[in-house]
């Protein structure tokens, strides 16, 4: 069993930036997410894309912010269930709480801050007959271990950047790369499409477009593929040992719906912005799964919802104690690692 003194589920941008507030009040955090990485949306579906309103930054990266993110939160030392799905929350007879993944792992925590973004995310999945039974037998959504590919053949399918980040990689990695698209224009970054081209042309990577898989085939494991020409609907047999589609993720609210949360329109109802606990008292929900009169979904909304949210447990955790807030500038950050932050003392001397 995981103890924690914030359980959050979702560890994307709103829920990483809650481990730092719950760090500067001595809040112990461990995270939860169906992703393989850290980072939700940000990493999953567009790390190359640029993000104009975080303040501070006219311009940053989505996976470029979360690597900021994971470096200010890296001295408050967080834990992470990764590549998991909280399934089921129990509330226990002190009022904490055990949330169960769908692998069984179990997290015990007196705060639990769903910090889903828009639900977890789900793989879009291709509309193939015997697609179910290639499953874990040749065919997956996401690469979680890219050592699983050395040395083999792999299709990828699909046009956005995680398909072309993929590609790029496998090269160095795998036997055989093949890239399929639907179409000869991809929507990913042009430096990552370039690359892709290039990396064709050293006959590195197999490209074929525009085109799609039609059907798998193989004798308990996956073998081949067919993949169609959709300009001359011909066919070509593709042997593989791997066939990855990769065409983005659909966000569902899960597992989470059935807790008992007052929902509406797909999203957890908070108490407005006094604290964004839900219906369930010590359960709270921050960031793009909750709503609120005059709620909007933006990242640095998320980040102000994680520190009232984190002001909030400190108080259920510690009903007994008064926290008197310090700015940052006056007493630091001291992390849990033993490290230490503070601005510069001022040097009091007298002069002659």
């Amino acid at each position: 069993m995981i103890k924690t003194d914030i359980l959050i589920i979702g560890a994307g941008p709103t829920g990483l930036f809650a481990v730092f507030e719950a760090g500067l009040l001595q809040l112990k955090c461990h995270l939860i997410d169906a992703l393989p990485q850290a980072g939700g949306q940000c990493s999953e579906i567009y790390p190359k894309k640029p993000i104009y309103d975080i303040p501070g930054f006219p311009e940053v990266l989505a996976g470029e912010l979360v690597d900021n993110l994971m470096e200010q939160i890296r001295p408050f030392q967080p834990g992470f269930t990764l590549g998991e799905r909280a399934e089921t929350i129990e509330k226990l007879d002190d009022g904490t709480f055990v949330v169960t993944t769908n692998k069984g792992t179990k997290h015990h925590a007196p705060v639990v801050a769903i910090a889903g973004g828009l639900g977890s995310f789900e793989p879009r999945k291709p509309l193939l007959d015997n697609l179910a039974q290639y499953e874990d037998n040749g065919v997956a959504y996401m690469i979680k271990e890219p050592e699983v590919y050395r040395d083999k053949k792999v299709l990828i399918a699909g046009g956005g950047d995680s398909a072309l980040d993929w590609s790029i990689f496998l090269a160095d990695v795998a036997q055989e790369v093949t890239l399929v698209h639907r179409r000869n224009e991809f929507r990913g970054a042009l430096d990552s499409v370039e690359k892709v081209q290039h990396l064709k042309n050293q006959g590195k990577i197999k490209l074929m477009t525009p085109a799609e898989v039609v059907s798998l085939h193989g004798d308990g494991k996956l073998e081949k593929v067919m993949v169609r020409n959709t300009d001359t609907d011909e066919d070509t047999e593709v042997a593989v040992d791997h066939f990855i589609p990769l065409f983005g993720l659909s966000p569902k609210l899960g597992p989470i719906g059935n807790w008992g949360l007052e929902i509406e329109k797909n999203a957890i109802k908070v108490d407005n912005t006094l604290d964004y606990q839900t219906n369930i008292p010590g359960i709270y929900a921050i960031g793009d799964v909750n709503t609120y009169p005059g709620k909007l979904k933006l990242i640095l909304c998320g980040f102000h919802e994680a520190t009232l949210m984190c002001q909030s447990a400190y108080q259920r955790i510690h009903p007994d104690k008064k926290y008197v807030m310090k700015y940052t500038t006056v007493g630091g950050v001291t992390g849990f690692d033993g490290s230490k932050k503070e601005a510069p003392k001022a040097v009091v001397k007298a002069i002659d």
